[in-house]
């Protein structure tokens, strides 16, 4: 069994729709963050970053139990559990790993700045709204370009690449995009919102 620790974030539904799409058993812990139950001490001991989401699977790599933290190393665990949706030929790998990593690094970070000081600042900062807001264009501007010449992120397959960014782009509105303007991603969009593993991967924590 796997316990999830999670809320309703984009990096929480990260894992909610991996688990989903796996087909693997959980059971959800939710972590309340307006009442700050990320700074709890039996959950620092899973998530030494205070920050959701964490899992703990009680059948982990050698037989026993594994706590786990950071969303994108949770994906690759996951995948490399089940051999799915990260391809085991280095070539292919290799190509979701670095898509998966841009997640990571840009995607995440910046999209959630953009969340920030368009929607929760208590203050308008004009600054950060216009640093954060042509970043957003720019990363959504490299989305669109390489989902021109493939149907998914690192390729032709389905892969935690596309899990890890899609509930991100969720948020597009948020972070004052048309998703109209990047007809590619849109398409992506739409294909993954579809799913029905990624509409159950949302419903979590109910």
């Amino acid at each position: 069994m796997i316990t999830l620790h999670t809320w309703g974030t984009p990096n929480g539904y990260k894992i909610s729709i991996a688990l989903e799409e796996l087909g693997l058993e959980y059971a959800v812990r939710k972590i309340d963050l307006r009442r700050e139950e990320q700074f709890a001490p039996d959950f620092l001991a899973i998530s030494p970053n205070n920050k959701i989401p964490a899992i703990v699977d009680e059948d982990g790599p050698d037989g026993t139990p594994i706590a786990l933290f950071e969303s994108g190393a949770i994906l690759i665990y996951l995948a490399e559990k089940t051999g799915r949706l990260l391809p085991a030929a280095p070539r292919p790998r290799y190509e979701t790993l670095q898509w998966l990593m841009f997640q990571m690094a840009s995607i995440g970070p910046m999209l959630g700045q953009a969340h920030h000081f368009l929607r929760f600042a208590p203050d308008i900062v004009p600054y950060a709204i216009e640093r954060y807001s042509k970043e957003a264009a720019r990363l959504y501007k490299v989305l669109d370009t390489r989902l021109a010449g493939c149907d998914w992120l690192a390729g032709a397959e389905y892969s935690i690449a596309d899990i890890a960014t899609f509930p991100w782009v969720r948020r597009h509105e948020w972070q004052g995009v048309d998703l109209a303007r990047h007809p590619n991603v849109k398409r992506w969009f739409d294909t993954i919102a579809a799913r029905p593993a990624v509409q159950r991967g949302l419903d979590v924590p109910q």
